[in-house]
C-alpha cells in the first residue's frame, strides 16, 4: 500500500478546463469529477446525484463520512445543503487534496474536515459511528482492493449507527462487480439496493443497517423533509429511479 505521507507514492491527477467546466482526471479516458463553473456546488455527474439517495432514509444525518474527495462534488453539495451535519472526508492522495481550492471545496471548520488518510483503516478505527457512509474512493488504477474486500464491508457495517446507510459507487465493468455486490449483501443481511445509473457505467449500491425491506420500499418513495426546491430539482430524477429499483427489488 502507498505511504500516505509520501506524495511521490501517489499518482498526480490533472485538471482539464473548458469555458464552462472544470474536470479532475487521472487519464483522458475517464473523468473522476466535474464542476460547472457557473454552478460549482451542483452535482454534474449522474452517479453523484444517485448517491444522494441516502436522503430518502436519512434526510438529516448527524454524522456523515466520505471515502474519496475527488473534485469534491459530493462534499460541497452536502456542506451546502446539510448545514447541521458533521462531515468528514477521507482522501488518501495528497495531490487530490492539494486541488481542493481549484474545485472550490470549502475550508475545514467546526463541522467539515478533509483528512488525508486510508479510508479503509480510518473506518476500521472509527471512534464515532456515522449515520451515512459514502464510498467513492477510486484511484488511477480504479477501485482499490482494500475498499471492496469482505473485511472492509464488515468494517463499514460496524461504523454505522443503527438505521445507517452505506452508499458505494461501483463501476459496472469492474471484473469483481458481482463479487462486491454479494459481499455487501452478505454483511448487510440482504438489505441492499442496486441502482443502475443512466450512463450505464456506474451502479450505486445502498446498504442499510437494521432496516427491513418492507420499510425500505415504503420510504424510498417519499420526498425527504427539509430539502429545498433547488437541490430537490437536481435529485428528482435520481430519486424516481431509486424508488423504481426499490419497488422491483424489495417485493
Amino acid at each position: 500500500m502507498p505511504d500516505i505521507a509520501d506524495p511521490q507514492q501517489h499518482v498526480k491527477p490533472f485538471v482539464h478546463e473548458t469555458p464552462r467546466s472544470k474536470a479532475l482526471h487521472f487519464s483522458l479516458s475517464e473523468i473522476q469529477s466535474r464542476m460547472q463553473l457557473h454552478e460549482p456546488d451542483a452535482l454534474d455527474l449522474e452517479y453523484t446525484r444517485t448517491m444522494m439517495g441516502f436522503l430518502l432514509l436519512q434526510p438529516a444525518p448527524r454524522r456523515l463520512s466520505m471515502i474519496g474527495l475527488g473534485g469534491g462534488s459530493l462534499a460541497k453539495f452536502c456542506h451546502r445543503h446539510l448545514p447541521r451535519t458533521q462531515i468528514r472526508v477521507l482522501e488518501i492522495n495528497p495531490h487530490v487534496i492539494a486541488l481542493r481550492e481549484a474545485f472550490q471545496v470549502p475550508p475545514d471548520d467546526g463541522r467539515f474536515a478533509v483528512v488525508c488518510g486510508d479510508g479503509a483503516k480510518l473506518v476500521r478505527e472509527a471512534a464515532q459511528a456515522c449515520d451515512v457512509l459514502l464510498v467513492d474512493g477510486y484511484d488511477s488504477d480504479g477501485l482499490p482492493a482494500r475498499l471492496c474486500s469482505q473485511r472492509f464491508y464488515y468494517d463499514c457495517h460496524a461504523a454505522l449507527q443503527p438505521g445507517g446507510v452505506m452508499v458505494a459507487n461501483l463501476h459496472v465493468a469492474h471484473k469483481r462487480f458481482d463479487i462486491c455486490v454479494d459481499r455487501i449483501r452478505r454483511r448487510f443481511d440482504g438489505s441492499a439496493l442496486v441502482v443502475d445509473c443512466g450512463d450505464l457505467s456506474n451502479s450505486i449500491v445502498f446498504a442499510f443497517k437494521g432496516c427491513a425491506p418492507g420499510l425500505l420500499r415504503e420510504r424510498m418513495g417519499r420526498v425527504p423533509k427539509g430539502l429545498c426546491n433547488g437541490p430537490f430539482n437536481q435529485l428528482r430524477a435520481s430519486f424516481a429511479a431509486i424508488g423504481a429499483a426499490a419497488a422491483e427489488q424489495f417485493v
